[in-house]
Order: structure tokens, then sequence, then C-alpha cells
């Protein structure tokens, strides 16, 4: 009998329900976690959207061309995790210079809240980005006002992959999150689920000579 699965890694389970239909594979036990070193164990880290996020619910999309969070890696051996993945806290990442695609209409975006990342090693890297409860909320005015808040039943995953590298790289790609949505008319307020893109470039505010890596 077969069942729907994702592709994503044992430990995103969060991040599977929000995405369940993206895969169909038949019933087979999911592979054990691999082990995850997040490093230099106890550095801070700063991660700063490069070029744009976009979030898109029902036809109205918000773009933001600033956004930053800081974070840092657990200290060891927090830093490490044999059979699964190393979670960091982060800081409610703001977001600046927003647009949206409906003409007279502007947004806001207010984060807030207990926010988190996650890496897991494997092939690729994946990562996932902790949304609390009501974590983020996007405010429209002008021509339409409305009210999109993310995550309003209790905490979502929004999934996506590391790259090591000089920086390293976080990015989310059609990443969804449930929404709710009110407001009058223009309002797409018959949305459910929102869909998070952006990349990330995390740099080591401790040591900027050294990089945050994600290794076995």
């Amino acid at each position: 009998m077969s069942r729907t699965r994702t592709a994503f890694a044992l430990g995103l389970a969060a991040a599977a329900a929000l995405t369940a239909a993206s895969a169909t594979a038949t019933a087979a036990p999911l592979p054990a976690a691999g082990s995850t070193t997040v490093t230099p164990a106890g550095h801070a880290f700063k991660a700063t959207l490069s070029g744009k996020a976009t979030l898109k619910a029902g036809s109205v999309t918000v773009t933001c061309t600033v956004s930053v969070s800081t974070g840092s890696v657990p200290a060891a051996p927090g830093n490490t995790n044999p059979a699964g993945p190393v979670s960091s806290p982060i800081s409610p990442p703001t977001y600046s210079s927003c647009t949206t695609s409906m003409p007279g209409v502007s947004a806001t975006v207010t984060t807030s809240g207990s926010w988190a990342v996650s890496m897991q090693n494997g092939s690729p890297i994946t990562a996932t980005m902790t949304v609390p409860a009501g974590g983020l909320v996007v405010q429209t005015s002008g021509l339409a006002s409305c009210t999109v808040t993310a995550a309003p039943g209790g905490a979502a995953s929004a999934p996506g992959t590391w790259t090591n590298g000089a920086p390293s790289s976080l990015t989310f790609t059609n990443a969804t999150v449930p929404v709710t949505v009110t407001g009058g008319f223009g309002c797409p307020t018959s949305a459910t689920t929102s869909t998070f893109n952006a990349v990330y470039k995390v740099t080591d505010t401790t040591d900027p000579s050294q990089q945050i890596t994600v290794a076995p």
C-alpha cells in the first residue's frame, strides 16, 4: 500500500506535514537520520537576505528586500547530534523595504516570539526554520487592508536547504506555512497557506575569518 511521503529527512517531520502532497512513495521505513555537527561551536552568526524575500498568499505577493536575523551555534557538545539535526534559537527575522503585487497597496511585516533554525547533514543539507504561533504578521494598507498571520494554530516549520561556503547560505524555495487572512475587498481571505522564497547569507560574527559549516 502506498502513502504520501515527502523527501525530507527524518527530523523534519513538522516540515513534512506542511508539504505532504509534494511527493508520493511506497510505504517503507524512513532511513535513520545521520549525524550532524555545526561549527564553530559557540560562535554567533548573522543571516542577511541576499536579493529579495517573497511571501505569497493567494493572489497577493509581498516582496521585501531587507531581512536580518541573528543567532549562535550551540556550545560543544550541543553543536553535535549523532542521530539528527542541530537546532539553534534565532532572533525573529526583521523584514523591511516591502512592497506588494497590488497597485496602491503597501505592506508592513512584523515578527515576534521564539524562532529557531535546525540543520541536518545530508545530501543536500536540509534546514528548517521554526515560526512560532502567530510569529509573523503581514499588514497591508491603502486600497486593500488585509492581515496575514502565519502559523495561526501553533508553531510551523519552513523547510529549506543549507550550502556550506564563504559565506554559507540558507535557501527557502516555495516553503509552505499555514496562514489565516482577514480583511475586506482585495484580500485573499480564502488562502490557508503561504509560500516563502528567500536566500540568506550566513556569516560568523564572532570570528569573521571563519565560516558557519554543517558537517557529519
